[in-house]
């Protein structure tokens, strides 16, 4: 394929070497002329490995060479892979005036070239910059329509500084958000070959899991550095206590926890994370990813409780309430402390969870429902038809097979969703939907 590349820093240099080893025809972009006569020499603008005798190579057998000339660019390609920048404003916003300007350039070149020409974003951006910023720019300049005259995609990269050319050929995924099929199979054609599962998802879709994946790598560098400064300050091993950490795969290095839900509670988290914060705040080490998971886990309810003020209506059913399913754990359950916020309010509240029955609850148990819903006797309710026929607005909290097949589609109470039900996509586009956090 002819492709050309915009911008030729670390992503948009590896992107047009790589491309060009596998056999596309690829011109490089870049407005610094040093960066284009560094790479029709031969020679790497970048410091990277492997990338010099990679460019050397494929520039010397022709596949690869570098213009400032946008219309050159466009009019020698079928696709048009743009790696410009995007940094941050001093307000921490994403500044998205390079990614403009490329695009205004690419359309004005578009409008006269005739035929159908791809635009290929893989600079990061936020979810809506592509179909609500740039799309828009390219339909006006081109005089035409988006995944009809030309095609439009976003394609995030996932290459780390160091060992990019190597993540370039062995990937751990690759993503493709297609606004048109036509489009997605322009990119998939790019990469043909190359090794990992391949994603093909809305372009919004596109656009977040980038971030997804930088939030959730900061998020474990500065776990993993807290919990390295709590172990330092109590004697142990950090690193004898991470080798065992990872070794399990089935709850740590894995999707187990890792799906938007309601918030967690039970007998263990939370008295952990409280246990571990004070002995880290004892020991004077500041732990404020670690200090923050409990707050965070409070706002996550919280959302549930202003989905209910946002209806207007005061009576509210909730279906679950024991901390997990088949269980009658009510300790620290985030569906207990959701019912108690409701009723403190005054909310009209009545609660159905086949496995809680007030006669039966022993203990601890007992003890922390009585202090923390000493009314719940009067809320609770035998039926699920019960719970249905009292409510304006609804709760679900629990994947019980018995509520789920009583929940009403369109007619009956509103529905709040808060643990995305089997059946969430297709109630999704009813009025009486909304899930917590999908």
């Amino acid at each position: 394929m002819r492709v050309s590349v915009f911008g030729l820093g670390y992503v948009g240099c590896v992107s047009a070497a790589c491309l060009a080893s596998l056999g596309h025809e690829v011109i490089g972009v870049d407005v610094n002329q040093v960066k284009v006569d560094l790479v029709n020499d031969g020679k790497a603008p970048v410091v990277e490995e492997r990338i010099g005798g990679l460019i050397a190579e494929v520039v010397r057998t022709g596949a690869l060479r570098a213009t400032g000339d946008v219309r050159e660019a466009v009019m020698g390609s079928d696709v048009s892979l743009i790696c410009v920048g995007t940094p941050s404003e001093p307000n921490g916003s994403l500044c998205t005036t390079y990614l403009e300007r490329v695009t205004e350039q690419i359309g004005a070149v578009l409008a006269e070239r005739g035929g159908r020409q791809t635009v290929v974003y893989r600079s990061t951006m936020l979810p809506g910059t592509c179909l609500n910023l740039l799309v828009p720019i390219l339909e006006k300049f081109v005089g035409g329509t988006a995944g009809v005259d030309f095609g439009v995609a976003v394609n995030p990269e996932f290459l780390r500084e160091g060992t990019s050319v190597r993540d370039f050929f062995d990937p751990p995924k690759t993503v493709i958000g297609e606004l048109d099929a036509a489009s997605g199979d322009m990119v998939a054609a790019l990469y043909e070959g190359l090794p990992g599962e391949v994603f093909r998802v809305p372009v919004p879709t596109a656009e977040a899991i980038k971030y997804a994946d930088n939030a959730f790598h900061g998020l474990k560098i500065g776990f993993a550095n807290e919990l390295g400064a709590v172990c330092q300050a109590l004697g142990v091993d950090s690193h004898q206590v991470m080798d065992v950490f990872l070794a399990d795969r089935k709850l740590n290095v894995s999707p187990a926890y890792l799906r938007p839900g309601f918030a967690f509670g039970g007998s263990c988290l939370p008295k952990d994370l409280r246990s571990l914060v004070h002995a880290a705040q004892r020991a004077d080490v500041s732990v404020p990813i670690l200090s923050h998971v409990l707050p965070s886990n409070a706002d996550h309810l919280q959302r549930a409780v202003e989905l209910v003020e946002r209806t207007g209506k005061r009576r509210v059913g909730l279906f679950g309430l024991s901390f997990k399913p088949g269980t009658d754990d009510l300790r620290e359950s985030p569906l207990v402390e959701l019912a108690e916020r409701l009723h403190g309010k005054g909310y009209d509240l009545r609660i159905h969870d086949a496995n809680v029955s007030l006669s039966r609850l022993l203990g601890a148990n007992r003890e922390y429902i009585e202090t923390r819903l000493p009314h719940l006797a009067q809320l609770l309710a035998d039926s699920v038809g019960e719970v249905l026929e009292h409510a304006e607005v609804c709760l679900v909290g629990t994947k019980d097979p018995e509520v789920l097949s009583a929940l009403p589609h369109g007619d009956g109470p509103l529905l709040i969703d808060l643990v995305r039900l089997p059946d969430a996509d297709a109630r999704r586009t009813e009025p009486g939907y909304v899930g917590l956090a999908w």
